[in-house]
């Protein structure tokens, strides 16, 4: 086609011109084309511009859906349920979150060890009327007399911590910058608390979201001057993670690096010198793997303390060992002491990997503990995801096949004492244990059922429900399935199916979502944009593809790097299942998917574009062959691989959306969903891919780029998540014919 026939062509059918001005390079031999890189700066005029008329164009579009409102009444209500978040228990006192309905957002709350006498700490909307403050994450203090809040603007993600009075809700202490949703691990005497924050912007140009350091902050001190921990000479993108066990006295610091999950694990003993110049030693084989260590309150040297580790066991198994077996004799890393501010005056830090041992270090005695036992051993049909240590007990949670499970355990043998009769099919949160270790709060949430706090009590083994969404509505009319089907290799697949009826009645406008990255678990959970497309008469879909984690490390690893193919082929024989079993009919068949998810389906339409009648990727990456040069895309090689290496890129090109839009082809419709406060994933992939099938779709359905101002990837308000998911669900509702079915 001509620059003078495209552009008509364009016009015609109400795109805005997209100069197709950019290169085609050479790498590894692959000849790759990349016409809108133009569009990769949204600071040039051209992109400005071209950016303001797609938001018209959405927004003419969006003006005349017909379901546009009730589908957002709807999932605002559903949305409003108001939330509850699990408490920590610290000094006799509760902290946790609540959201009532009405309200755009959770605020930070205390009340008594009973749950009563509740006040408010900290409300980001008292701090920022307007609502693009969110709040990111909270620590109290082990005596419950302080707490460090962290909260982002404008959807950055970027973080400001700030410590207030318990007691006064005044701030104390701070701010501290250059944080993104930091850890924090609290010294026992509440003097100061370890962190992660990131080297001065000047020091490293271009690099800015990189190079964390794990440091000690003393309250009431500069922060340019706290002690550095660990993290320097290491790689730019680890990421650390400081904790202590619940007495103060074990300091882990854990290390990944990127999007890879073998977890480097540091472990030093405070009680043998200060909390600024932790001797921290490696544990010995981690790095290979994921681990998780749970060292119990009066833990010593040679105790027992609690390792989930995925070495040879990709469901995970639970070991039990000593401080001092996990650390042996392998190497050490003295932390530098200096009141400096300069970060660079690290020269005297030992080595912190691991095939560096220094001369002086000591060297525990000779034990009988040094090797770890296995406790529970690997369940190959259910992935170990946390431990939890009671009072003479231990919780364990697993998810079998997508589904949560909650076992109690003898803490010396690991014998399964029983396991708890949850409220359902569904997903467990995190679990809190008490000080004390005599209780413990845990989330529960499923498809139909908003989130609530569970409460255990450790010396009765009961469980009880704590509290619950304020709002929670009653949910009729939808039932949900899990379904195993077979992959195109005969791979089982785990999916849960919503719908009016709980079985295939007749075909009905359908959508699937699906993510398949980064070992992150579909699991169940409050949808409220999937429980008013089925009050409306559709089908929506959850999938567990390859490459998440439902199914343990072995599945993760089936859809990552080389074999993201996979996690493709995974969401492309979904379809054809629903297709046959009679849930889905064929021309009014959707996808949805955000992040990774967005990825997913973009690859899935742009490989089989005639299967589906419309397709909504929200922050997604697209071009595959740049990925790594903005927002976090560098910490995602151990995901995706590098274009850097010849064998990676093959892979990438392969099957890179932006790289396989084909000219006249009968695209969907397309909607893509951005935000232009996203520091993770930029929003250049989806002006590029639209540009791209604007360009070449020979369709007359829409290609739409919908822009957010004022949010980001995470955290948001409801007010935006409601017009987000409305905006979307009616998208897919006008391309798939809801309608029919609603009347």
């Amino acid at each position: 086609m001509t620059a003078v026939n495209e552009h008509t062509s364009l016009v015609t059918r109400g795109y805005p011109p997209a100069p197709r001005t950019g290169p085609v390079e050479v790498l590894h031999g692959i000849p790759v084309a990349d016409p809108y890189r133009w569009l990769e700066d949204e600071s040039d005029p051209e992109t400005a511009a071209w950016s303001a008329a797609q938001e018209d164009l959405f927004a003419a579009h969006r003006s005349g859906w017909a379901l546009l409102e009730p589908m957002r009444r709807r999932i605002a209500e559903l949305v409003d349920t108001g939330s509850v978040s699990v408490p920590v228990a610290r000094g006799g006192l509760l902290f946790n979150t609540v959201r009532e309905p009405g309200r755009d957002q959770a605020a930070l709350r205390v009340c008594d060890a009973g749950g009563h006498d509740a006040r408010t700490l900290w409300d980001p909307l008292v701090h920022d009327p307007s609502g693009l403050t969110v709040l990111e994450s909270w620590d109290p203090s082990q005596d419950g007399s302080l707490i460090a809040v962290q909260y982002s603007a404008a959807g950055t993600e970027d973080t400001r911590l700030v410590v207030l009075d318990v007691a006064t809700g005044r701030p104390v202490d701070g701010p501290i910058e250059r944080l993104r949703r930091s850890p924090l691990a609290w010294l026992p005497d509440s003097s100061g608390f370890y962190y992660v924050r990131r080297r001065p912007p000047e020091e490293i140009p271009g690099e800015e979201r990189y190079h964390r350091r794990v440091r000690l902050h003393r309250l009431g001190t500069d922060p340019e001057g706290d002690a550095l921990i660990f993290g320097e000479g290491r790689a730019m993108d680890d990421f650390y993670t400081p904790a202590l066990s619940p007495d103060g006295r074990w300091l882990t610091i854990a290390v990944t690096r990127g999007a890879d999950p073998a977890t480097e694990l540091w472990l030093a003993d405070l009680g043998s010198g200060a909390p600024e110049a932790p001797v921290l030693r490696h544990v010995l084989g981690s790095g290979r793997a994921r681990l998780d260590l749970v060292i119990p309150a009066g833990t010593g040297p040679h105790d027992r303390a609690y390792l989930i580790t995925y070495q040879d066991a990709p469901n995970g198994r639970l070991e039990s060992a000593s401080p001092a077996a996990l650390t042996g004799s392998g190497p050490e890393s003295r932390s530098a002491v200096s009141d400096a501010p300069d970060p660079q005056l690290t020269d005297s830090i030992a080595s912190s990997y691991p095939d560096s041992v220094p001369d002086s270090q000591p060297v525990d005695p000779p034990r009988a503990d040094r090797s770890p036992s296995v406790l529970v051993p690997e369940d190959p049909e259910a992935v170990l995801t946390e431990v939890a240590a009671l009072d003479g007990l231990l919780l364990l949670t697993r998810v079998r096949h997508g589904v949560c499970e909650l076992t109690v355990h003898d803490p010396r043998t690991g014998d399964q004492l029983h396991r708890l009769a949850l409220p359902g099919p569904g997903t467990v949160g995190s679990v809190r244990p008490a000080p004390d270790g005599r209780e413990a709060w845990f989330g529960y949430t499923d498809h139909i059922t908003p989130s609530r706090v569970m409460h255990f009590d450790a010396r009765s083994a009961a469980l009880t429900g704590w509290a619950s969404a304020p709002g929670a509505p009653v949910i009729e009319g939808c039932v949900v399935r899990r379904i195993r089907y077979a992959a195109h290799d005969g791979t089982p697949v785990t999916a849960f199916v919503l719908s009016p009826s709980g079985r295939p009645d007749r075909p009905r406008p359908t959508v699937v979502s699906g993510y398949g990255g980064f070992g992150a678990s579909i699991v169940p959970g409050w949808a409220a944009q999937a429980l008013a497309w089925v009050e409306m008469g559709g089908v929506y879909v959850f999938t567990c593809l390859r490459g998440g984690g439902e199914e343990g490390q072995a599945w993760h690893d089936a859809g990552r790097r080389a074999n993201k193919q996979a996690t493709f082929d995974d969401l492309d024989a979904a379809a054809d299942r629903l297709v046959a079993a009679g849930w889905a009919d064929p021309a009014r068949l959707g996808l949805l998917g955000s992040s990774n998810g967005g990825l997913t389906v973009a690859a899935a339409l742009t490989q089989h574009p005639e299967k589906y009648a419309a397709v909504v990727s929200v922050a997604p990456l697209l071009d595959m062959v740049r990925y790594e040069h903005s927002g976090m895309g560098p910490s995602w090689r151990e995901e995706y691989g590098t274009a850097a290496d010849p064998a990676d890129l093959a892979v990438l090109h392969a099957y890179s959306p932006y790289h396989h839009v084909r000219e006249s082809v009968d695209y969907p419709a397309v909607l893509f969903g951005v935000a232009d406060g996203d520091t993770r994933v930029d929003p250049l992939h989806a002006r590029k891919m639209c540009a791209a099938l604007q360009h070449a779709s020979a369709a007359p359905a829409p290609i739409l780029l919908r822009l957010e101002r004022g949010v980001g990837h995470g955290a948001r308000g409801t007010a935006t998540t409601v017009d987000l998911f409305a905006d979307v669900m009616t998208f897919l509702a006008e391309h798939l014919d809801l309608a029919r079915d609603t009347a």
